[in-house]
Formats: structure tokens, sequence, C-alpha cells
């Protein structure tokens, strides 16, 4: 049971980031990817390090900028660059294989060696991503693959890598999702003013589309990920990536009036039936092991633990 919840509650991040292409759309002021990408991360790694006062110690400081720039500084940016220039959803479907990417870092930084059943439920969760986000029409542009296979080797990268250091002792993922996002956002922040300029006038819709990003789809959803990551294997995570793209395709369809075709819903259905397959990969021994650090993984916001905190 607690296995299920902690997967429930991991799945819930990569489903709050496919609501980002309708409130993208819907709410947001065009052409500004890199601001999106800064407000997205800096507010909320700001906030996250004032409620938990935990400051990176020791070799975390170089941990935490390393982290910060592969899954978010680095990733951001890349994923808006390759969204505005591949068409349809081949962004997406490049990303849908980042569960590939984790096997092969995880055979090589944890020694993880991947069963055939892993390897083949990721080309199925890909084919059943490009099934539901793929269209006809465009032509692929080589910047923009380039940035999608750069975005997914990042954002695996960091998966794995957050994986193998895990945390230092007396550290909630809370803290540590404060110091991956202020880090990410601080080497996105010269790079936005460099090539955008000045932040651009907000209206109230604007004004909520930004607040839902940073709040919820990247505050609340990175601390979830982050904390999926130290409860259960890095192939396990990596397996909840495509809910991302089929949570796009069901906002789409449901808040923006997109059809879903038939060929759409057999490639959710396949795709959902890979995920939920990618979490069978490990037994309940190796859930139980990770358990053992569950009491330091609470959310640390106030108290006198966190002033008595210990990190390496």
């Amino acid at each position: 049971m607690k296995r299920s919840v902690t997967v429930f509650l991991t799945a819930l991040a990569p489903a709050s980031w496919g609501t980002t292409y309708a409130v993208t759309t819907t709410f947001l002021p065009p052409d500004r990817p890199l601001f999106t990408a800064l407000v997205r991360a800096l507010p909320a790694g700001l906030l996250l390090l004032a409620l938990t006062r935990v400051p990176p110690r020791g070799g975390w400081w170089w941990r935490s900028a390393v982290l910060g720039a592969l899954n978010i500084g680095a990733f951001f940016p890349l994923l808006f660059v390759s969204a505005y220039r591949l068409p349809g959803g081949m962004a997406a479907v490049v990303g849908s294989v980042q569960p590939l990417f984790v096997v092969g870092l995880s055979a090589l930084l944890l020694r993880h060696r991947p069963a055939p059943r892993t390897l083949v439920t990721g080309v199925v969760a890909a084919f059943g991503v490009s099934l539901v986000v793929l269209r006809g029409s465009g032509t692929l542009d080589a910047v923009g693959v380039l940035a999608a296979v750069a975005a997914t080797a990042s954002m695996a990268a960091g998966t794995v890598l957050t994986k193998r250091w895990g945390r230092p002792e007396g550290v909630g993922p809370l803290a540590l999702t404060g110091w991956q996002l202020t880090a990410g956002g601080l080497l996105i922040a010269p790079v936005a003013f460099l090539a955008e300029g000045a932040p651009p006038a907000l209206d109230g819709r604007a004004t909520a589309g930004y607040l839902y990003l940073a709040l919820v789809n990247t505050a609340v959803a990175y601390w979830l990920w982050f904390r999926g990551i130290g409860r259960l294997t890095a192939t396990q995570v990596a397996f909840l990536g495509p809910l991302s793209p089929l949570t796009a395709a069901v906002t789409g369809w449901a808040a923006l009036g997109q059809a879903l075709t038939p060929v759409q819903t057999a490639g959710m259905a396949l795709a959902f039936a890979a995920t939920l397959t990618g979490q069978l990969g490990a037994g309940p021994g190796s859930f139980r092991n990770a358990e053992k650090t569950r009491r330091k993984d609470s959310m640390d916001l106030t108290g006198p633990a966190l002033r008595r905190c210990r990190c390496s």
C-alpha cells in the first residue's frame, strides 16, 4: 500500500507538467519561453528556501548546482526551444524515451542491469505516446530535435544523479527541491534577460498563470518528483514521465476542445499500460530499503528539527 501511494503521489508531478502547454497558450504572453522558465523556477526555489531555511553545506553546494543545472537550468530552456521549433508533438515523443536514457545511465552510474522487459516497455511507452501526439504535417527542425534530445538526456541524468547522491543527513526533499530550483533559476536568469530583454507587462490572467506554474506546476510538483526519486528506483520514476504528454492530450481535449481520434485513444491506452508495467520492475524489497529513510522525508517546513539539521 505504501508503495502504491508513493507511486501515485510521484505520478502527480508529470501529470501536472502535462498542463503546462494549456496554461501557457491560454494565460501567458506569447514568445517568452525563457522568461516563463525563469518565473517557474526561481520564485518557487526562493520560496522553498525561505520555508525550510536549510542551506546546502560542504559538497552539496556543487552537487546542488549540478542537479539544478540538469533538472531545471538546462532542461527548462531546452524543452521550450524544442516545443517552439518542432511540429506537433515531436518534442513529447523525444521526451517519452526518457526511461530508456535512465535505464542506460542507471546501468552506468548505479550498476543496475536492465531487464529485457524494461527495455521493451520503454519502447512501447514511446510508441504509444507517438500515436497520441504526432501529426502528419510539418517538417523536422534540426535545432529543435537536438534541443529535445538534450532536454531528455539532461532530465534523465539529473534523475539518476539525484538517486545516486541521495540527500544529506537530516535534509528532506523539500529543501533539496528548493536548492535545485534556485540554482536552476539563477542559471536561467542572465540568459533570459540577454535573449528576451525586460519582463513583459502582465495582466491578471498572466499573473494567475505564472502563479500556477511557479507554485503547483513547479514547487509542489518537483517536491513530489524528488520525494519519489528517494523512495522508488530511478527506472520506476522515469516510467511515470509519459504521463506528461498523455495529460497534455487529455487537457487539450477537455479544456481546449481538441478532438481525440481512435488511434490517439489506442496510443493513450498503450502508453498508460507501459507506464503501469514500468512500476513492476522493482520488487517490494527495494521499496522497503528506500523506506528506511522515510522519517527524513517529511515536509520540513518549520520546527527545531530544521535547526538541528546536519548536512554533509
